[in-house]
């Protein structure tokens, strides 16, 4: 691939979905190519967010500068990156940005004043986002009357239905965009989703795991011989903007519906719902469930069709509402069961007004390469022509 074709994909992410009442959710594309992720280690994680009793084995070398451990923060356990949220072959070095994950529902407040915009290099390179390192080995927090973390908007969480833990993991950013901050759902958990003031107004975005598979198993980059990780069937996005009203996104994982994905044909396990206290979401119904659709189906709206053709939808949280995103085993008693008008059934594809059951084939040709989950912004023509270069 070309210089300038690499330039093509970053530069088109920055992409908003008009919905109701011409609002935009930022769910920008987190559009990178699926290298230096192939391969790591598995991530835990430590400061009393330990999973499955198992503490984080966090590797400390000299000529780095540590983890402020006493911080509050979480440790993603790797080889080299000393806790930080970064790869596990990655190292936090004098002179640049070493980004760091918070506690589940929190979000970072560190970042390279000079990364003002979602563009590479700022937005996809570990440099520019969390604590400078400086010559000395210290870290220095760049915005320092900020705190480490603070809490995202409070009113979005996962319900988990399933007999098992879920897994979801959240992506770095700014930072390498590999998702690696857990939040590990046994009934209930509170989402980390950002208001406008979070870095250059994006949106957080998550990958969900099935149930049963451990968050030290699932935020890692894994490979194709499972649904996990990288490879989970389902994304999930969010932000708020100014006035109140919080955007949130449902969709298929572009990277599970790969022609070279062995499992690409296979419905998943488990479905997802989104729910709101009340009848003041608009966009409901927004729902996966296997027992009722196939592979890239959906009911709901208001969403796109992102990158190689993943099918998605949106919901919009009023100001003082909240939602969740439910997770059920597929047919199980807490499956969603729902059903769109007969008059829209069929295979009708998405128009603009929901509900309706959304259907697209699955992507074919050696057009599709390897893009992360998280991929929201970029229409599947736009990132069709881009990485057919």
């Amino acid at each position: 691939m070309k210089v300038a074709s690499m330039l093509t994909v970053f530069a088109a992410s920055s992409f908003s979905v008009v919905i109701a009442k011409h609002q935009h959710i930022h769910l920008g594309g987190l559009e990178h190519q699926h290298i230096h992720h192939r391969g790591r280690a598995l991530s835990t994680v430590d400061n009393g967010y330990a999973l499955n009793g198992k503490k984080a084995a966090i590797g400390k070398r000299t000529g780095q500068c540590q983890f402020p451990e006493d911080a509050g923060l979480v440790a993603v356990a790797g080889s080299s990156n000393g806790g930080w949220a970064m790869s596990p072959d990655e190292c936090c070095e004098p002179g640049g940005f070493c980004p760091y994950a918070c506690p589940p529902g929190e979000l970072s407040m560190q970042w390279d004043p000079k990364a003002t915009s979602y563009t590479y290099p700022q937005s996809m390179v570990s440099k520019h986002g969390g604590l400078f390192c400086d010559d000395d080995g210290k870290i220095k927090k760049p915005f320092p009357n900020r705190p480490y973390c603070v809490k995202g908007t409070g009113n979005v969480g996962c319900r988990n239905k399933a007999s098992s833990n879920v897994a979801i993991c959240q992506t770095v950013l700014p930072g390498n965009e590999a998702m690696l901050i857990p939040t590990n759902v046994e009934t209930l958990a509170t989402l980390a989703i950002p208001g406008p003031e979070y870095w250059a107004g994006t949106a957080a975005h998550f990958y969900v795991n099935p149930p049963g598979v451990s968050a030290e198993e699932g935020c890692v980059w894994g490979t194709a011989d499972k649904p996990q990780g990288n490879w989970a069937p389902y994304v999930l996005g969010g932000n708020a903007v100014e006035g109140g009203e919080t955007f949130i996104k449902l969709g298929w994982n572009p990277i599970y519906l790969e022609p070279a994905t062995p499992f690409r044909d296979e419905k998943p396990t488990f479905g997802i719902e989104i729910e709101c206290n009340g009848d003041a979401c608009n966009g409901l119904p927004c729902a996966i469930d296997p027992s009722q659709h196939g592979v890239n189906e959906l009911v709901g709206g208001g969403g796109s069709t992102g990158a190689g053709g993943a099918l998605s939808c949106v919901v919009t949280v009023p100001a003082g509402s909240s939602a969740k995103f439910v997770v059920t085993e597929a047919g199980g008693s807490g499956s969603a069961s729902i059903t769109a008008p007969a008059s829209q059934q069929s295979g009708t594809k998405a128009t603009a007004t929901p509900p309706l059951v959304i259907q697209s084939s699955i992507p074919s040709g050696a057009a599709y390469t390897h893009i992360t989950a998280a991929a929201f912004g970029l229409t599947a023509l736009a990132a069709l022509a881009v990485f057919a270069l």
